[in-house]
């Protein structure tokens, strides 16, 4: 089996002391005891770590509205204190991204391009454009007392899709951070699928049901773009899934 070929379908229940480290270390930048990465078998937990990180964005919440600043301030904020613990990762696959796909004429440009540490003009673009809905998004929910739901359900669900795509789509190249994580098997992507859609809902309710379409729809134009432009997907690719699921839950919710 080559390192990029899918992995064989199997249940991670097994490895679940396993795959939760490793899911974080791979998705944040928090302390956890990583010792062996599991890489993209590890994809069933990625919701599960969009859990968590919605939750440091929800004390961010609470402490902003005990302080007393304005909606649009604590959005602000907690949408930079979230990005912090990611590392920005998902924010430079969004830039990165739009560089590439609309920024070049051929495959192997597109490619170099999204490579390219620099940002460009599309890359700012997208990153203001869909950092601005978000922040809009939450502003207003904030403002309605709606956000803490809407952010946890926001947060797990954009993580889905990035396993689905990782399982459905090759690699573009054979080098980077998606590549060389190999590809999910299909149950592990659905699980991924399972767990950030039943998050949604347990946690949302009826008001999460059309963020599941929307998000599907965004993403799904996405991997279609890729598999046209590039050939497959790479971990700004799936950076920039998680971006626009992002936004498009939260613009759902408010």
């Amino acid at each position: 089996m080559t390192e990029n070929s899918p992995q064989p379908a199997r249940f991670p229940a097994g490895r679940i002391l396993q795959d939760l480290p490793s899911a974080f270390a791979l998705l944040t930048r928090l302390p956890v005891p990583a010792h062996r990465h599991s890489g993209a078998s590890s994809a069933w937990a990625w919701p599960l770590v969009g859990l968590i990180c919605g939750a440091i964005g929800v004390a961010v919440i609470w402490l902003g509205e005990a302080a007393r600043l304005s909606p649009g301030v604590i959005a602000a904020i907690t949408m930079a204190v979230m990005a912090m613990v990611t590392g920005g990762l998902h924010e430079d696959g969004l830039a990165d991204t739009a560089d590439g796909l609309f920024g070049g004429r051929t495959r192997e440009r597109r490619l170099e391009i999204m490579k390219d540490s620099h940002i460009g003009s599309f890359g700012t673009l997208a990153l203001l454009l869909v950092t601005l809905a978000a922040w809009s998004a939450l502003s207003a929910l904030i403002r309605t007392g709606q956000a803490v739901p809407a952010l946890l359900v926001a947060a797990a669900l954009s993580r889905a899709p990035m396993a689905a795509i990782m399982a459905a789509m090759p690699p573009a190249r054979q080098t980077g951070l998606s590549a060389a994580s190999g590809r999910p098997g299909l149950a592990t992507a659905l699980m991924a699928v399972v767990i950030g859609c039943g998050l949604a809902l347990a946690i949302g309710g009826r008001a999460a049901l059309p963020a599941l379409p929307a998000v599907l729809i965004i993403c799904g134009l996405l991997a279609s773009s890729a598999a046209r432009r590039i050939g497959g997907q790479t971990g700004d690719i799936l950076g920039a899934s998680q971006q626009l699921a992002f936004a498009a839950s939260l613009a759902v919710f408010a």
